[in-house]
């Protein structure tokens, strides 16, 4: 079944393929292949909402001119708090620049994440103590890291690990996939490839980018591929859980296509209405992946107003540290450009940088710094 957009044709997701566990409506789906494990599911609920309200203040942030850009996850919470629960604390996580779900589930503070989109760094956090690594820019390029990275585990012997790689729709398209692809098929890599079709590469809706379903592609590599519906977040749970435990056991990769919608724009640089209509975001609010957990908290009464409340409460606090910790973020001293550039010394690089140190030196900082705290205190 399809669904005709104007612009776009999207397959519906309630295709036989796709696995789901919960309905738009929040009602219970039974499924034999994937029974539903112990999961705290309220946990889950606040987990999504908090994430939510994490990135409409970072979008409000990057308007007022705090960050620099931002690339929000509107509408991928399900998919991206389902598998990042689903993670042991020994598997490594590999995501691209949207994972700021994954991200809260392996413990980052989200003011972390900022600093990349504030410009105040390039990700500062040691990725083997969080098992995330840092964001990846480059489309696609994160698939090879992972592959790679999960090649590592197995040459080791490690038993209790495994990968999961975060990627888009487009970046299937994208010859890094490919490779990482037939790289982890050959070598029987533990590792798991989360792509979140959320229907658009920016403006290039799916049915230009593959005349099949995407997690097809995988078995012209030789691994099982699985369709799961995105914005069911027990789904996305237990799926990506049963693929991981697969790839511990030596079983190899698997495919996850998290089959979703980007409710929001690309990034905070673009104007989605141009090329998708208004009908179709309207069609996919009814699917919104945090009602139907409320529905169903509510239907079974595992969850009444006080916890309701107590979540929005939460999320507010979420808030205000959010944009207390951004605006409090320092800037890194001017040189700090030149580092972590090469792991040794450069002798172009030295130059520049003595140039550059050279021309610094004609300003008056201290004047500056006294004009910015003026124009941020004018701004609040």
């Amino acid at each position: 079944m399809t669904v005709e957009t104007g612009g776009a044709t999207l397959v519906a997701p309630n295709d036989t393929e796709l696995i789901q566990l919960l309905t738009p409506e929040g009602e219970r789906v039974d499924n034999p292949s994937y029974p539903l494990s112990d999961v705290d599911i309220k946990g889950l609920y606040r987990d999504m909402v908090l994430v939510r309200r994490f990135d409409s203040e970072a979008i409000s942030l990057q308007r007022q001119g705090e960050l620099g850009i931002w690339a929000s996850l509107l509408g991928q919470e399900a998919a991206q708090i389902g598998s990042g629960r689903a993670l042991s604390p020994t598997d490594m996580a590999f995501p691209s620049y949207r994972e700021h779900g994954v991200a809260w589930c392996r413990g980052l503070d989200p003011v972390r994440l900022l600093e990349l989109f504030r410009g105040v760094s390039n990700g500062s956090w040691n990725p083997e103590q969080y098992k995330f690594h840092l964001y990846t820019i480059v489309i696609g390029d994160q698939t090879l890291h992972a592959t790679g990275y999960a090649m590592g585990i197995k040459r080791d012997g490690a038993e209790d690990e495994a990968v999961i790689v975060y990627f888009g729709d487009g970046a299937t398209s994208q010859g890094d996939v490919s490779e990482a692809f037939s790289w982890a098929s050959v070598f029987n890599a533990p590792v798991v490839f989360f792509c979140q079709n959320n229907q658009y590469a920016i403006s290039a809706p799916q049915e230009r980018q593959s005349p099949i379903p995407l997690y097809q592609r995988s078995r012209g590599f030789g691994f099982p591929g699985v369709r799961v519906d995105g914005n069911d977040v027990l789904a996305c749970y237990e799926v990506t859980r049963q693929a991981l435990r697969a790839a511990r056991e030596g079983q190899g990769p698997t495919l996850i296509e998290a089959f979703t919608y980007r409710m929001g724009a690309h990034t905070t640089t673009d104007d989605p209405t141009r090329y998708r209509l208004a009908s179709e975001l309207e069609t996919w609010r009814l699917r919104d992946p945090i009602e139907r957990v409320r529905a169903f908290l509510a239907r079974t009464g595992l969850a009444n107003s006080a916890f309701f409340d107590e979540v929005e409460a939460a999320a507010a606090k979420l808030a205000a540290h959010v944009r207390e910790g951004c605006r409090a973020l320092p800037d890194p001293p001017p040189l700090a450009l030149f580092d972590h550039v090469y792991t040794g010394a450069n002798a172009i690089l030295d130059a520049e940088r003595a140039q550059y140190a050279a021309y610094l030196n004609e300003f008056d900082w201290e004047s500056l710094a006294g004009l910015r705290q003026q124009e941020s205190g004018a701004a609040r």
